[in-house]
């Protein structure tokens, strides 16, 4: 008897949860998101700095960047005080995977005894220097281990990509590729055949257009984003003098149209002016170093469109410590660096394209942002000097749609320095506030 009752109380009950339904739990409008304020924002394209910077991010992007925004309800918002906001920095020219502060003669024994896997281990405190300076993209500029077959650029590479090691975002080149006896040919000093065989395309050392090609596509099929090759002699190499031009114009040639027909860029080191001037006229993307450049070189340089990146804290640091070197290496640097100085300057006035590169590794890492003041010192308005490693870098890196900027869309790559940075260009020594893809990377800013 008690059952259809049981029915009734049911069937009331539910049409009243249907016609009369909970009310919903208010939505959040701006779920994750982060606002960065600060006195002071540079875009990356500016000419000047605007004040009162906001940057707003959800997840890993800029939802918006600009002067006195309205901040979203809900954000959690990050006041970083008396700082300027930046697009992070990058740098164009480095190898995280190697160390060559020490005695020359040191280091170079002790990467013959050191097991490859140790050394990509040690690879690591590297990068983490590099971010944590406010360098959130780096080109690695060649990594290769004598004896080893092994791409630890790569597995770094994609290891701070799968977030397993934190790093800024890499572009890799692989080995570099060079000639015989030349500038990347690490057998070159040592006794012939001491390492059991000659190196080939597969060490990235070719000679002769096809041979060149096929090197070319070994470091592309080995996972190369960029391919670097060394067309001029070099300061840390024994036996080349710094600028004698080791390519060929036929082999000049092979390399770019080989490298830009499988869509990628070429970055060249060079001092000499003979080989930047072949390899402009090839039509390489840029000159790493370009230390001997007539200004006739740099005008055709602007009028290429070829940028130049010009790593000005190697030679810095290694004129500070140029007694760990043997004799002849002495002797290149000290040319190297007196040159450099008046070509930088002549580069500057002429308004080539010069982005912010500088050999990380030939010091020690995590102090990329010396580079900033080297430049200014030598004629470079500190604007400009910014927007070198910003927006020109990302250009070069074939980036710009992703970074390099504060705007919307971007990802959210920000750094904050204390004060004004073109008053006081050390102030990108000093970074406080590093974000990543919309992480935060490091936070000194008092709450």
């Amino acid at each position: 008897m008690k059952q259809p009752c049981v029915f009734l109380f049911r069937f009331l009950w539910v049409s009243v949860f249907l016609w009369f339904p909970a009310p919903a739990p208010a939505a959040d409008p701006t779920p994750g998101t982060i606002v960065l304020k600060a006195a002071r924002l540079f875009d990356g394209k500016s000419k000047a700095l605007i004040t009162n910077g906001v940057v707003i991010v959800q997840g890993d992007k800029i939802t918006d960047a600009g002067s006195n925004l309205p901040i979203p309800a809900g954000a959690q918002v990050i006041d970083l005080g008396d700082a300027t906001l930046s697009p992070g920095f990058m740098d164009a020219h480095t190898h995280v995977t190697f160390d060559f502060t020490g005695n020359f003669r040191e280091r170079r024994l002790k990467g013959l005894e050191t097991n490859v896997s140790e050394q990509a281990l040690m690879a690591i405190p590297n990068v983490r220097a590099a971010v944590e300076a406010g360098f959130t993209t780096v080109r690695d500029l060649g990594s290769r281990f004598e004896g080893s077959r092994d791409f630890v650029d790569v597995s770094l590479r994609n290891a701070i990509a799968n977030g397993i090691v934190v790093g800024p975002r890499m572009l890799v080149a692989t080995y570099g590729i060079g000639a015989t006896g030349g500038h990347f040919d690490d057998t070159a000093g040592f006794r012939d055949f001491l390492f059991g065989h000659e190196p080939d395309y597969s060490d990235g050392i070719a000679d002769g257009p096809d041979a060149i090609r096929k090197a070319v596509r070994f470091q592309v099929k080995n996972g190369a984003d960029v391919i670097k090759a060394a067309v001029s002699g070099g300061v840390l190499s024994m036996t080349d003098e710094v600028d004698t031009p080791q390519f060929t114009a036929a082999e000049m040639a092979a390399l770019v149209d080989e490298t830009h027909r499988l869509r990628k860029k070429i970055a060249v080191h060079c001092h000499g002016d003979q080989a930047a001037r072949e390899a402009i006229e090839a039509g390489v993307d840029s000159i790493e170093h370009g230390s001997f450049l007539k200004p006739e070189t740099l005008q055709l340089m602007k009028t290429k469109g070829t940028f130049l990146v010009p790593t000005l804290m190697a030679s810095e640091w290694i004129m500070a410590k140029i007694e760990a070197y043997p004799s002849v290496l002495q002797a290149k640097a000290k040319a190297a660096t007196a040159a450099r100085t008046e070509m930088f300057r002549n580069a500057v006035k002429l308004g080539v394209k010069i982005g912010f590169g500088t050999d990380a590794a030939v010091y020690p890492h995590g102090q990329n942002a010396k580079e900033f003041k080297l430049m200014v010192d030598l004629g470079m308005a500190p604007i400009e000097a910014l927007r070198a490693g910003t927006s020109v870098d990302a250009e070069l890196f074939g980036l710009a749609q992703k970074v390099g900027t504060l705007e919307k869309g971007k990802l959210a790559d920000i750094v904050a320095m204390p004060g004004d940075p073109t008053t006081d260009i050390t102030a990108t020594e000093r970074v406080s506030f590093v974000m990543k893809e919309g992480k935060i990377v490091k936070n000194m800013a008092k709450p």
